[in-house]
Order: structure tokens, then C-alpha cells, then sequence
């Protein structure tokens, strides 16, 4: 019996490894063959190990016109070799471009538009660009899932989509078993944790910011950073100003990481003060999965992930006062009042964000589209 072939399309082969492995994981073990197409990066070796791999070379971040007539091109001539029976897409290039060129060779799409980014923060032509080039692509697409409602609500009043070929999923969905909550071992210092990209769209600025106006106040506590400086984004914080802000003594950077866990463990409380366009962040879900009380931004995706004054706070978008006053309440807890809050964390991602739901929803919709 030949196996039916499911292509994995993303514009990063770590996000491809690290959001979407399990998923293929899973896949796999109901029989289907698993390819992903996405550029190279030192990730793309893990997943040759486990599945077939394709690079593709896409510029991620460019507006090129003539450049992303190419990328349809690339999907083109990838696809129609592969013949994949079901092409899975993330991330943006690979759902409009991606989508145009399977629907030339007539193969079904299930696009997934997860947080929209920096792109939809300040309207100009470019997003005009943007939600025409959606508007035109997504009409080939088979199914959509979106991320967040609110995402899913503009998307269908703006007509950019067909609401009946859409649903939305529980963000990425987080594994329960791999993110457990752990105990948290004191040493008489408070850490505030942000894990993130290294972009400005992030809140890093109004965390930095925040934390000036702490430490005026308290001596025992400690502001990390902890993710990507990716020096190819425009929208990326410099590594010269990284330094400089370490310099000032405000702000430790830990680097980046391959298993969050290990800092996470050690904070006790996860912020991320965002104001990028989110989907549903998928550090929070992991951060609450594992007990962690959360500040962040009541704004797009992050608000899904905290009942404010339940499982954490959320504060104004680029509102470093807030911030820090939320912050210094969370300071103020009692140790029993904060674990009260991250088992309420746990509990909310047990019932909402359960990885399970989102590979069952997914493995639902490709049954329906291949029977």
C-alpha cells in the first residue's frame, strides 16, 4: 500500500523543528510519509534524521516583487517533483506563495496563519500589499486555522477569507508531558524572564525600561533576556545596543537556547511585554504548561493565555509604567499566592491548550480533505 505524502512548508527550519516536529511526529505514526520544505539552518539536520528534507531558498524577509515571483517559482517546481497528496504551510511567504503554486498543480492546502507580526503593527502599503496578496491566495487555500479569534475575526470582516473554510486552533498547542511544572528553588534573588526573538516589536525597550524603574527600588531582583539576536531583521535590536544595556547593569542577556526549560526553571515569573502582532505566543503556553506565573501585554495572543490576576497580569501595550507596576505587585505576592497562580496556569493550558487538540484538529481536516 503506498503512503499517502504530507509536505510540511515553513520559511525556518528551526521553527519547523522546534513548532511543528511533534506534529510530524505524530503523522508519521498514523502512516503517512513527512516531507518539510524550508531553508536551511543547523536545525534542517535534525530533521533529516527522522524525516525527508528539502531545502528551499526563499528570501524570509524581503518585499522584492520580482523575488517572490521566484518563490512561487521555487514552491512550483518543488511541489509538482514531490506530489505531495497534502501541503501543510506556515509562516507567511509559504502560505500566499506556497498556496498559489500547489493550487496551479491542483494539490490541497492547509495554511495556517499564525500571528501576523510586525507587518500589521503600522498600516502602510506594505500591509496594503500584504492583505491583497492574502485575499487572493487564501481563496485556493483548502482549509485556514488561525490562532487567535481576533486574528480570525479581521481576516473574515476585511473578506481576506472565506469564513467557512476557516477554524481557529489553541495557538501551537503545548506538550504537557515535556513542559511540567517543576520546583522552584530560591536563592534570595527574584528573576524576571523574557524569552523571546531579540525584536523591538517584543517589548524589549518597555522591559529594559521597567526594570530602571525596580531596581531603584529593590536590590534582590534580576531582569533576564533570553532568545535570538537575529541581525538580519530589520526590526531586530543590535547587538551594540544589547551591550549596551547589559553595560548599564540593568538587564542580564542569557543567549539563546534549545531547551527553555532549564531558564524557565529558574525565574519566577515570565514577561513578555509584546506589541508584535502575536498568534497565541507559544513561550507563555510553555511558561504556564510548567506552573510560571506571566506578565504580558494585553494585546493580540498574549491576553488568550492570561486571566489577568488569575494565572498572572497583564499590563498596557508599550507602557513601561504598567509594566513595572505589575511587575513590582507580582514582587509583593507571597510565595503561596504565586504558586496559587502558576497551578492556575497549568490548569488553564491543561483544559485549552493541550497539544493534542491541535494534532487532532489537524489530523480531522486531513482525513476530510484525502478521503
Amino acid at each position: 500500500m503506498i503512503k499517502k505524502k504530507i509536505a510540511i512548508s515553513v520559511n525556518n527550519s528551526w521553527y519547523a523543528w522546534n513548532m511543528r516536529a511533534n506534529l510530524a511526529f505524530y503523522f508519521q505514526k498514523q502512516g503517512y510519509d513527512i516531507t518539510f520544505i524550508c531553508p536551511y539552518d543547523k536545525y534542517s539536520e535534525n530533521i533529516k534524521e527522522y524525516f525527508e528534507y528539502i531545502d528551499i531558498d526563499i528570501n524570509t524577509k524581503g518585499t522584492n516583487p520580482i523575488e517572490d515571483f521566484k518563490s512561487i517559482y521555487k514552491y512550483y517546481k518543488i511541489y509538482k517533483k514531490l506530489k505531495p497528496d497534502i501541503i501543510l504551510q506556515y509562516t507567511i511567504k509559504p502560505n500566499i506563495y506556497g498556496t498559489i503554486a500547489a493550487n496551479i498543480l491542483k494539490i490541497p492546502t492547509i495554511n495556517n496563519i499564525a500571528g501576523l507580526g510586525t507587518l500589521f503593527i503600522n498600516q502602510n502599503i506594505v500591509t496594503k500589499v500584504a492583505k491583497w496578496l492574502y485575499k487572493f491566495s487564501q481563496k485556493k487555500a483548502t482549509k485556514i486555522f488561525f490562532q487567535n479569534y481576533d486574528d480570525f475575526k479581521m481576516f473574515v470582516n476585511e473578506k481576506l477569507v472565506q469564513k467557512e473554510k476557516c477554524d481557529v486552533l489553541p495557538g501551537s498547542g503545548v506538550d504537557l508531558d515535556k513542559f511540567q511544572p517543576v520546583e522552584k528553588k530560591h536563592d534570595g534573588k527574584f528573576r524576571f524572564l523574557l524569552i523571546s526573538r531579540m525584536l523591538w516589536a517584543k517589548g524589549i525597550k518597555e522591559f529594559i525600561e521597567a526594570a530602571r524603574i525596580i531596581q531603584q527600588k529593590y536590590s534582590n531582583v534580576e531582569f533576564q533576556l533570553l532568545g535570538h539576536l537575529d541581525m538580519k531583521s530589520p526590526t531586530s535590536i543590535s547587538k551594540e545596543q544589547m551591550n549596551i544595556w547589559v553595560n548599564e547593569g540593568y538587564v542580564n542577556y542569557l543567549g539563546s537556547s534549545d531547551d527553555v526549560r532549564i531558564e524557565i526553571a529558574k525565574a519566577d515569573c515570565i514577561v513578555l511585554p509584546s506589541f508584535y502582532r502575536e498568534g497565541t505566543p507559544r513561550i507563555l503556553l510553555e511558561a504556564a504548561s510548567m506552573g510560571m506565573p506571566i506578565i504580558t501585554t494585553n494585546n493580540v495572543g498574549c491576553r488568550d493565555v492570561v486571566d489577568d490576576g488569575i494565572n498572572g497580569f497583564l499590563c498596557e501595550v508599550k507602557d513601561a509604567k504598567d509594566l513595572a507596576a505589575k511587575m513590582e505587585i507580582m514582587l509583593n505576592l507571597t510565595d503561596e499566592q504565586r504558586n496559587i497562580m502558576g497551578k492556575a496556569g497549568r490548569k488553564k493550558i491543561v483544559n485549552e491548550f493541550d497539544e493534542n487538540i491541535v494534532i487532532n484538529k489537524y489530523l480531522e481536516s486531513i482525513e476530510g480533505i484525502l478521503k
